[in-house]
């Protein structure tokens, strides 16, 4: 009996992949393509294939298993999926990387090469600027509150005028290039808090925001994720900041918690909502402020059109959050003051400069 339990996992996985093909197939391909058979190989030469005599797609367990997120696993089924879509729609007999497998990759928004996996090259200015908002964040953990508020907003318009002005340079050039990026755990639920969250990613940080199905492979469990789309310095600054709200909201929480005798996590949610909410507040004085010299966002079309191949069909909800008012507006008092910093550098073997989590 000791099978048993990867037997099931094996069989709610596959049973996943084969909605995932069908929701595709709607989404990307109208429907055009017919169910294949997908099944598990013990390979690891590859992450999964497309099996022309045998309409199959076989993905490896062992790239299953170690997959970032259920984004990667979506990213490559679907670059398998243009595969099958050459043979049996197109049915060109050509190789398999072709042109009109590219030309169907670059139509739809999926990665064409090999990895199927998409992975967002950081060129020289993005390098330069990231390296630039790494140290104005860290002279943001200045004692000296002002000098601290001074170093977080230079960081800011950097990273504004960075956007201004690279989009400007790279799209007649038609050289911009989007990835995205998962961030965060898979969730049951999307709450008030994590929905601020993102809206403030989406808002100053010049990234798309949008909230995909994902699936939880070692609880067998679907949910939700948080994805943002953008270039490559933004979704690394994106995914910092991210970090940043979620642990510094929790040290609030728990801070606000020790000052009011507060036993249990009811308000936890509201208290999070607030200090989300006085962020964004702050931030949107920021951005106020460089509106008038000038420095105004306005999403790039591409960004739109990027946004637009990786799910054609999106939709807007409204959500509103019902919470305790004291609570939230502690923490949107909290959240009012915080300063965004700790832009720590590091570089890898290839010399890549990240953003340092912890």
């Amino acid at each position: 009996m000791s099978g048993a339990p990867q037997d099931d996992r094996a069989r709610a996985l596959l049973r996943e992949l084969l909605a995932a093909h069908r929701q595709i197939n709607q989404s990307h391909f109208k429907g055009a393509l017919s169910t294949p058979q997908i099944s598990l190989s013990e390979a690891s030469a590859f992450l999964a294939r497309w099996l022309r005599e045998l309409r199959t797609i076989e993905v490896s367990r062992e790239f299953l298993g170690r997959a970032e997120s259920w984004g990667v696993v979506l990213e490559v089924l679907k670059h398998e999926m243009a595969h099958q879509y050459v043979h049996e729609i197109l049915r060109e007999d050509e190789a398999p990387h072709g042109p009109a497998f590219r030309a169907v990759c670059e139509r739809l928004g999926i990665d064409a090469r090999a990895s199927g996996v998409p992975e967002v090259t950081l060129d020289a200015a993005g390098q330069r600027v990231l390296e630039r908002v790494h140290k104005l964040l860290a002279l943001a953990e200045s004692d000296n509150r002002h000098e601290a508020e001074a170093a977080a907003a230079a960081a800011q318009r950097l990273m504004l005028k960075h956007n201004l002005e690279h989009v400007a340079e790279t799209s007649a050039a038609g050289e911009v290039r989007y990835g995205f990026r998962h961030l965060g755990r898979v969730t049951g639920r999307v709450t008030e808090w994590e929905r601020r969250l993102g809206n403030v990613l989406r808002e100053h940080f010049f990234v798309d925001i949008i909230w995909v199905p994902a699936y939880r492979p070692d609880e067998q469990k679907r949910g939700s994720v948080m994805e943002a789309i953008g270039s490559r310095e933004n979704l690394d600054l994106a995914a910092y900041v991210y970090d940043f709200l979620v642990r510094t909201g929790e040290r609030l929480w728990s801070t606000h918690k020790r000052a009011h005798a507060i036993a249990g996590n009811t308000d936890r949610r509201a208290y999070l909502a607030g200090v989300m909410s006085g962020f964004a507040q702050k931030l949107a004085l920021q951005a106020k402020a460089h509106k008038a010299e000038g420095l105004v966002w306005v999403p790039h079309a591409e960004l739109a059109s990027y946004t637009k191949k990786r799910h054609p069909y999106l939709r807007t909800i409204s959500h509103r959050g019902h919470r305790q008012r004291d609570v939230f507006a502690h923490g949107q008092k909290a959240g009012r003051e915080l300063v965004l910093h700790k832009g720590v550098t590091s570089r890898s073997g290839s010399g890549e400069t990240k953003l340092l989590r912890g």
